[in-house]
């Protein structure tokens, strides 16, 4: 579908700078071509403007008019990268449900589905179960007893809810999700480990998106809560009872343990892992691979990863790092005699 630049700006804003042209998609600055759009977020990528063969550009007005060079028309906004991103929105909407029940679901009893909502194959949803209007539960998607599903949710192939859960309108989860599965509580005894129920929920809030095959457990007693439009990637670990606050980003392969509470506007960047039983400030960001082992109370840029080197130079600062206890002893008792011969001098003057 092409959309003249004009009515792009009509729908999302921005000043059109130049003629008005349509344009076919949104494409790479560097693969642009005349009928497509593409976009320049920072100054740093300006020498890219000198081969861009795009018809249009989504530009910042600090670029506009390095951007403007040979007559291109531009769309000029405070944030490209935004922009580019609703824009993507409107030449790629989500699939409209398809209303209906296909004959291969499986709908228990006292299932309530909204008139406009799309069950695909072999969906099976078990007792209770609510579905709100214009939600799409693809092929295989499994949801346990009473749980209950807002509006405009889409659950890819293969999620799977367990019982009771809480999902908000606006929901995407993709295929693989486990969503309420028992988290892990366990009771040592002579005899072995002695399972504790996980009776609690989990209750996703509104606006939220969820990776494919990340897994968010049930709680143990309370309910682990998502909070609204926080965004989850692929392949995280949720643990029983963690609370994560709204338009919280969490990036994928982290871990969170349980009971760990996390504020809003929080970015955990990928590979992150986090103890259990702490608290993490709102708007704090956590680089990627960091191991985050207590509370953080002030919201800051934090990071702890080791840099990368080569096999031979990691074995050599192992061998130090084995030291560094007994260097650091060393160090103080070497400071406590300087210190002392420092003071005997000066009493002797």
């Amino acid at each position: 579908m092409n959309w003249m630049l004009s009515d792009i700006v009509a729908r999302l804003g921005g000043e059109l700078v130049g003629e008005d042209r349509a344009v076919a998609r949104v494409a790479p600055l560097e693969r642009a071509r005349r009928d497509e759009i593409s976009f320049v977020a920072s100054p740093k990528y300006r020498k890219q403007l000198a081969g861009c063969e795009a018809g249009a550009l989504i530009v910042p007005a600090a670029l506009a008019e390095a951007a403007a060079e040979g007559g291109r028309p531009l769309i000029v906004t405070p944030d490209a990268y935004l922009y580019f991103a609703r824009l993507a929105q409107l030449f790629h909407p989500a699939p409209a449900p398809q209303a209906g029940v296909h004959p291969s679901a499986t709908l228990a009893e006292g299932v309530r589905v909204g008139a406009t909502s799309e069950i695909g194959a072999r969906v099976v949803l078990g007792r209770d179960v609510v579905v709100g209007e214009r939600c799409r539960l693809l092929p295989g998607v499994v949801v346990g007893d009473g749980t209950v599903i807002g509006d405009d949710v889409t659950l890819y192939p293969n999620v799977t809810v367990y019982h009771n859960c809480r999902i908000g309108s606006r929901v995407t989860i993709h295929s693989g999700a486990v969503i309420g599965a028992d988290g892990f509580g366990f009771a040592p005894s002579r005899d072995g480990w002695v399972k504790i129920p996980q009776v609690g929920r989990v209750v996703i809030g509104d606006d939220v998106e969820i990776g494919a095959n990340t897994t968010i457990d049930r709680g143990a007693l309370d309910d682990t809560v998502i909070g609204q439009g926080a965004i989850i990637d692929n392949l995280v670990q949720i643990a029983h009872n963690v609370e994560v606050g709204a338009r919280t980003a969490i990036a994928g392969c982290a871990g969170i343990a349980g009971s760990t509470k996390i504020g809003a506007n929080v970015v955990i960047g990928g590979a992150v892992m986090m103890v259990g039983h702490i608290s993490i400030a709102d708007g704090t960001f956590i680089g990627g691979g960091t191991l985050v082992n207590k509370s953080i109370k002030t919201p800051d840029n934090y990071s702890s990863s080791y840099p990368l080197s080569t096999y031979k130079e990691w074995v050599s600062n192992a061998v130090h790092l084995r030291h560094l206890d007994a260097l650091a002893k060393r160090v103080k008792s070497l400071e406590r005699r300087l210190a002392a011969e420092q003071n005997q001098e000066e009493s002797e003057q």
